[in-house]
């Protein structure tokens, strides 16, 4: 994919091939790759093997009529790995691009801003705030509104990066070295302090726990060298996710209980690590 930079940012390809450069963090960026969504080894492939693990998180619904709210859900990545849970999965997000594909894959799309929820005080059972806390002006803000949604004893899952040196350096610099991640995706400055964040939830209700989370080591390096093989140029298939949807994996359990790649491919696992330096997860229940 043709990319250009500039000193503020980065940029992709917009529809009909033309290139244009946009500040960091810049929601348009996401229009200009509406087509990499589902594309495995595409441009967002790291976000599916996120969902996945985030899915790890999210416990079968304990009610008939329970409600998953998606803050930031883009094209509903989550959707296929929480399907038959036992929930209606409502996702937000502003990008309309996203919002459509995602309603493709059963998500009731609502286009609004995640810090500003258009959705009733106590309508979810659960909350998933996945790669989004990294993305938004205040995320504060959107912590009050997960636990606004969020029922007594409804549960928050989510993952982003943290505000740390190493973090910076690697999901910023170094990824953006990689041919296919979209540069100018993230900006450094809005991430994560994971103590804070914690602290944050507290004042809210909801006793956060986190935990480092990474790509594991050999998946991702079998990954990489596949993608370094792959003719330069060719557009990737777009495969729907072919995700078994068993509802394994409950709170606590392992970061990632499936494979997300194509028939025939292995994607790499997001696994628990010891230190949440750079990018972690966080669950927790809202005080009842």
């Amino acid at each position: 994919m043709a990319r250009t930079r500039s000193d503020t940012g980065g940029g992709a390809t917009a529809p009909g091939g033309r290139s244009r450069a946009l500040p960091r963090n810049d929601p348009r960026q996401y229009d200009d790759l509406a087509d990499q969504w589902w594309q495995p080894d595409g441009a967002f492939a790291m976000l599916h093997w996120l969902a996945e693990a985030r899915a790890g998180l999210v416990p079968p619904a304990a009610r008939p009529g329970a409600v998953l709210v998606d803050l930031g859900c883009g094209a509903g990545l989550l959707a296929p790995r929480v399907a038959g849970r036992g929930y209606r999965h409502v996702g937000v997000d502003l990008v309309g691009s996203a919002l459509a594909q995602a309603a493709a894959h059963g998500v009731r799309p609502v286009n609004g801003d995640a810090g500003a929820v258009p959705l009733a005080d106590g309508c979810a059972d659960l909350v998933a705030a996945g790669e989004v806390l990294e993305h938004v002006p205040d995320w504060r803000r959107v912590v009050a509104e997960a636990a606004r949604l969020l029922r007594p004893g409804g549960t928050l899952v989510l993952d982003t990066l943290n505000d740390t040196a190493l973090s910076r350096l690697l999901a910023v610099r170094v990824a953006e070295m990689f041919r296919g991640v979209p540069r100018g995706i993230h900006d450094p400055r809005l991430f994560v302090d994971s103590g804070e964040l914690v602290r944050e939830c507290a004042r809210h209700g909801i006793a956060l726990r986190v935990r480092g989370i990474r790509p594991a080591v050999w998946g991702t390096a079998r990954w990489l060298l596949r993608r370094a093989a792959a003719r330069p140029g060719a557009p990737a298939a777009a495969v729907p996710d072919p995700i078994g949807t068993d509802g394994t994996g409950g709170v606590g359990g392992s970061a990632s209980t499936a494979t997300s790649a194509p028939a025939g491919r292995s994607a790499p696992r997001i696994v628990p690590t010891w230190s949440a330096a750079v990018l972690y997860q966080g669950w927790g229940t809202k005080n009842g």
